[in-house]
């Protein structure tokens, strides 16, 4: 049998993902049909990213599982002609190394105090050594593949790190903590608190302005997860008002940033545009590829989104 595996990630994805798709298919030893345009009633698995055109999926009668591009998956979670298997993208070789390098970095940037010294116009000589990282409480909001990998690397460079997660969970040299009342509690005291939850209705503006209050004055922010997660202006009032010493963000309500937001501007505010971790080819087009061998096998999809939690 040969697979028909329609791309539906757009052009400018296919000139990149083709050659890399094809050779992991055929390493992975799978024949298929791949392109960009199958006739309907073949289609068995797509290849999509949620800004794709194709938005109706009722019109592939065979269609077995639509594999996502993305980690992120609120675009296309709630589209309602989906009824088949949906997968995300969880990729250890890019997705989660790169979040892991961009949390550590931006973590231990604020921990250390580097930006006093690499923005020092006055040659101000600060001859304070910071504390040492067991002396600065960590918490990471969202203990999925992400979320785990860059809390348990925070703890072995020695930080006492919290995890907060929806439901209860377990990971070595993690505090980890779960629902409303373990929220709180692992909020109370935290010097950096590094966001990694997905975008759904219980998780917007989760930091609010009575969230912000519990941590310890001063701390320090990393956002990479979604822009929905912080109220804006309640953080905008934590940053004037001290309660927040700084916050790294990577992603927004609005993308790009648009150039007037007060977040450009904003003395302790550090702005990356959507880059804390991407998507690599190579390794992606080998999960792909491993997700289809299995639907050809029969055997259960790895990285399969729940519905009903939107991630």
């Amino acid at each position: 049998m040969v697979a028909q595996v329609l791309f539906a990630a757009g052009d400018k994805r296919w000139r990149l993902y083709e050659a890399p798709l094809r050779e992991a298919l055929e390493a992975a030893g799978i024949a298929c049909e791949l392109a960009t345009d199958l006739p309907r009633e073949t289609v068995e698995y797509i290849v999509y990213a949620p800004d794709s055109e194709l938005q109706d999926f009722s019109v592939f009668p065979r269609l077995k599982a639509v594999l996502n591009l993305w980690a992120g998956v609120e675009g296309v979670v709630g589209n309602k002609t989906l009824t088949v298997p949906l997968a995300r993208m969880v990729d250890d070789e890019g997705l989660t190394q790169g979040m892991v390098e961009w949390v550590t970095g931006h973590a231990l940037r604020h921990h250390l105090g580097m930006d006093a010294h690499i923005i020092n116009p006055g040659h101000v000589w600060r001859a304070k050594a910071p504390p040492l990282a067991s002396d600065r409480p960590v918490t990471v909001l969202g203990l999925g593949v992400l979320g785990a990998a860059c809390g348990q690397a925070l703890a072995r460079l020695g930080f006492p790190v919290t995890g907060w997660s929806r439901t209860a969970k377990q990971l070595d040299g993690l505090r980890c903590l779960h629902g409303a009342d373990g929220l709180d509690k692992a909020l109370r005291g935290a010097q950096v608190v590094v966001l990694l939850l997905p975008d759904t209705p219980a998780t917007r503006n989760l930091l609010n302005a009575e969230r912000l209050a519990l941590l310890a004055p001063g701390a320090f922010i990393l956002n990479p997860g979604r822009g929905t997660l912080i109220d804006d202006e309640a953080l905008l009032a934590a940053l004037d008002g001290g309660q927040v010493g700084h916050a790294t963000l990577d992603v927004f309500r609005t993308e790009p940033l648009p150039r007037g937001h007060p977040f450009w501007a904003h003395p302790r505010v550090t702005v990356t545009p959507h880059i804390a971790s991407e998507t690599r080819i190579a390794p992606a087009a080998r999960v792909v590829a491993e997700n289809i061998r299995r639907g050809e096998a029969g055997a259960p999809f790895l990285h399969l989104v729940d519905r009903a939690a939107g991630y």
